[in-house]
């Protein structure tokens, strides 16, 4: 199969979000307008790196939103030109005039920064700066400049700036040489310049960023007996406003709290801390109580260095979508109260997203919020998804027995609808919301395919058409004296097997059929069987080794995810071991042992096409793969925590992911795009599940909650309120009228998805603002509440005749 004319290369790639990074911003906003005072920024940049400069100086960098009021989405870009809303006009100068030559402390500026330039070998930039900064040819010339960093127009004593000498302050802005060496090679070079000023070797060439690089922005901080009075101030101002702007203004509790303590806390201001955070904690939403109990541990420095989440929280901008009044009053209050602490944590660690209109309701807000960084922005769910089902295969559907003898009888054809899944006749036409078919090579039908493809269609139609008036049979799977530890469990799609995974690291495959599981016969015996015979497929399996139970050994650690093939040949296992295995299930045997995973594997799951699987784990990172590939196809690269579940679209074009950050993403197969992200959880996700027609995605978390998703507007459409527990399996009926949910407390819970969906009304104006307007129907939408004894429910699954099958271990 060639998978360079789909794109689809079999070499690892990583693919990460789609922002623009500071470096990109400043090569395509700093190059033009470069003179003295962006010399002289660079300059303070790395004085204040090396902790040259006081908290007056500061003030001077700091950063401000334009005042066109287009928010943070566009303010952030160029926040490093403006000033403070204490400081008036003063601050950086963004002119374009040529700056007179200036007293000799600009002049040492200017040329410690030429001498860096120059030393970086980006003669270009430099030339530009001389020449903009009217500066003699020979200022370049490191004859003009004596040891002490004094030139041409310089006073012989005025090679001291601020008690430093030039060449001290060189060296602070002078980056080691492995950083510059990985900086980009451009030669519209200023950005190369900024890129080795600001990145440090370890963020520039590693995936994880440095700690200390991370850490350090909590060093610029102001008063910390002030803090108090900073927080005290803006609550009192947010709960004075109205009460429409009141909801939204609160949002910016939580991220302000959670970086006002750590700044505390990393300047060893811990008794100032415990107080601020004794004192506000009960202020913040109930959905943040276990990230405050995370963060009430972290009480000194030591404690930050190698905290996943504070790494996680730090490194990406907390999202809030806020309308455009509101964050003007917010801006006016700011600007008019001097409040340059607050404004700066805004800057530089939130990303508010501004749209024009109403403001939302505290509902709306609180259905959309939860995960640990804040909402997604509307433009991460803007791309183009085909949501649509693949044109399924012409294949032509034999007469029963039954048929035979009704046109015997009646000697002439008996007129029947022709057998076939209601499904699939309506994916006979093009889906005008489908991928083309082409758009991933996907693997040919085999003839043992097509066989199956027909018994599929037989059974379809004496499938039970289910309602509120029709509710499913349920069997009930459990293990008993399940000692090992069930962690997971799947069901073959003709409902033939039933295997488990177990934290004592084996895997158990169990037929639920009267027929035997059976290994192929060895080699020399398979030599002696006539291939022409027609159970040719019976004579090579050893009766032998025929028993209902066969064990998997390999893994050397807990396996908590498995997966059977379409086609029920293969068993995919993943495990705390960091591999995914390939199971035969002819052989009983491991063919393959995937290894890209460095930690725990949580889930992994076959394409509905088979050949394709997806992994995700501890590492933060989704791959996929290809049964024929050592190495992954993709890697999705975005969450902020742990991927505790994957599931593949029904067109096997996209993956979707939920993770411990509380989000869920939608990633493309085709180029590794992420093109959704639902935000709305309160807890860690645990199941995923698309509708059959592949418009909706049902997901259920910690939180007790199934949520469901509109994929093509990126839109949360519903919630469905009734679990108490986890809910670790979603399953949709097969014809799609059902919901089944089964949870940690011990209930299997039926719900009207046809209701659900049919009431959802999705007009051009929520589609662009993002607000939504849920009902409170769960108990209208709730059909069944099924509960067992004391089994808790970790798997669902409709057979081809819409019967409910559901596993799960006893709990004594």
């Amino acid at each position: 199969m060639n998978f360079k004319k789909a794109g689809l290369d079999s070499c690892p790639l990583t693919l990460g979000s789609t922002d623009q990074s500071e470096g990109s911003i400043l090569r395509s906003r700093w190059f033009p307008f470069f003179n003295f005072a962006h010399a002289q920024f660079i300059f303070k940049m790395a004085a204040v790196q090396g902790g040259m400069v006081d908290a007056k100086d500061e003030l001077d960098i700091k950063s401000e939103p334009p005042s066109d009021g287009f928010g943070n989405s566009n303010a952030n870009d160029g926040r490093l030109l403006s000033s403070s809303p204490g400081a008036g006009t003063g601050g950086t100068a963004t002119g374009n005039n040529k700056p007179a030559p200036g007293p000799p402390e600009e002049q040492q500026t200017l040329l410690a920064v030429l001498q860096f330039l120059k030393k970086s070998k980006l003669a270009e930039s430099a030339e530009i700066l001389r020449r903009e900064a009217g500066l003699p040819e020979d200022a370049l010339d490191p004859k003009g400049t004596d040891a002490s960093g004094s030139g041409p127009g310089l006073a012989a004593g005025s090679g001291q700036v601020d008690g430093v000498d030039a060449s001290s302050l060189l060296s602070r802005v002078t980056v080691s040489s492995s950083a510059a060496a990985q900086a980009p090679k451009k030669d519209s070079s200023l950005a190369a310049c900024f890129y080795s000023l600001s990145a440090s070797p370890a963020a520039a060439g590693e995936d994880q960023p440095d700690v200390s690089v991370v850490l350090s922005a909590y060093s610029q901080q102001g008063d910390p007996s002030l803090y108090d009075a900073y927080y005290s101030g803006l609550k009192r101002f947010i709960e004075s406003v109205l009460d429409c702007h009141r909801a939204e203004l609160s949002q910016l509790f939580y991220p302000l709290f959670v970086h006002m303590y750590l700044e505390l806390v990393y300047n060893n201001n811990e008794s100032v801390a415990k107080a601020f955070f004794e004192k506000f904690s009960g202020d913040q939403e109930c959905y943040y109580e276990q990230d405050l109990r995370i963060l009430s541990s972290l009480t000194k420095k030591e404690h930050m260095k190698g905290n996943e989440t504070l790494l996680d929280f730090r490194t990406s901008k907390f999202v809030l979508r806020i309308s455009r009044d509101s964050y003007q009053l917010l801006k006016r209050h700011l600007q008019e109260r001097q409040n340059n602490q607050i404004w700066n944590i805004i800057q530089e660690h939130l990303y508010i997203d501004i749209f024009d209109g109403m403001p939302r309701s505290k509902s709306q807000i609180d259905a959309m919020s939860g995960s640990l960084a804040g909402e997604a922005r509307r433009e991460a769910n803007k791309a183009k998804v085909f949501y649509g089902l693949l044109k399924e295969p012409e294949i032509e559907l034999p007469l029963d027995d039954e048929d035979e003898e009704a046109e015997n009888e009646e000697g002439k054809p008996k007129k029947k609808k022709p057998k076939k899944d209601s499904m699939g006749s309506k994916s006979k036409k093009q889906d005008p919301n489908a991928p083309l078919q082409t758009r991933i090579p996907l693997p040919e039908l085999k003839d043992s395919d097509k066989l199956d493809k027909i018994m599929y269609m037989k059974e379809s139609t004496k499938r039970i058409r289910l309602g509120s008036d029709n509710l499913p049979s349920i069997c009930f799977y459990t293990f008993l004296n399940a000692y090992q530890g069930l962690t997971a469990v799947d069901v073959t799609d003709d409902s033939s097997l039933i295997a488990g995974g177990f934290a004592d690291s084996t895997v158990r495959v169990w037929s639920v059929t009267p027929k035997k599981l059976r290994k192929v016969k060895s080699a020399a015996d398979l030599n002696l069987i006539d291939k022409e015979s027609d159970d040719v497929l019976e004579r090579i399996m050893d009766e032998k080794t025929a028993s209902e139970l066969k064990i998997l050994y390999g893994h050397s650690g807990p396996v908590y995810g498995i997966s059977f093939s379409p086609d029920r040949n293969y068993l995919l296992s993943s495990s705390e071991d960091g591999t995914i295995r390939l199971w035969s299930l002819q052989t009983f045997t491991c063919l393959v042992g995937y290894k890209g995973h460095n930690y725990p594997v949580w889930d992994t799951q076959f394409s509905p096409y088979g050949y394709y699987f997806v992994s995700g784990g501890h590492d933060r990172v989704a791959r996929l793969w290809a049964t024929d590939h050592y190495q992954p196809l993709r890697i999705f690269a975005g969450h902020l925590a742990d991927i505790t579940c994957t599931r593949f679209h029904p067109n096997s074009n996209y993956v979707a992911t939920g993770s411990s950050d509380r989000t869920i993403r939608l990633w493309d197969v085709l180029n590794g795009n992420c093109v959704r992200i639902f935000t709305g959880h309160k807890g860690p996700i645990h199941a995923l599940a698309f509708s059959p027609n592949g418009k909706f995605l049902a997901s259920g978390a910690t939180d007790g909650r199934v949520l469901l998703w509109d994929i093509g507007h990126g839109l949360m459409v519903g919630e469905l309120k009734g679990h108490t527990d986890t809910i670790y399996s979603l399953r949709f009926s097969r014809d799609g009228e059902i919901l089944a949910s089964g949870s940690m407390d011990n209930t299997v819970r039926l719900w009207d998805a046809m209701k659900a969906f049919d009431d959802l009304e999705t007009d051009d104006f929520t589609a662009a603002t993002g607000h939504i307007h849920l009902q409170d129907n769960s108990q209208e939408l709730l059909l069944g509440t099924y509960m067992t004894k004391s089994t808790p429910v970790l798997h669902l699954h409709f057979t081809r005749r819409n019967l409910l099958l559901a596993a799960g271990a006893y709990n004594p």
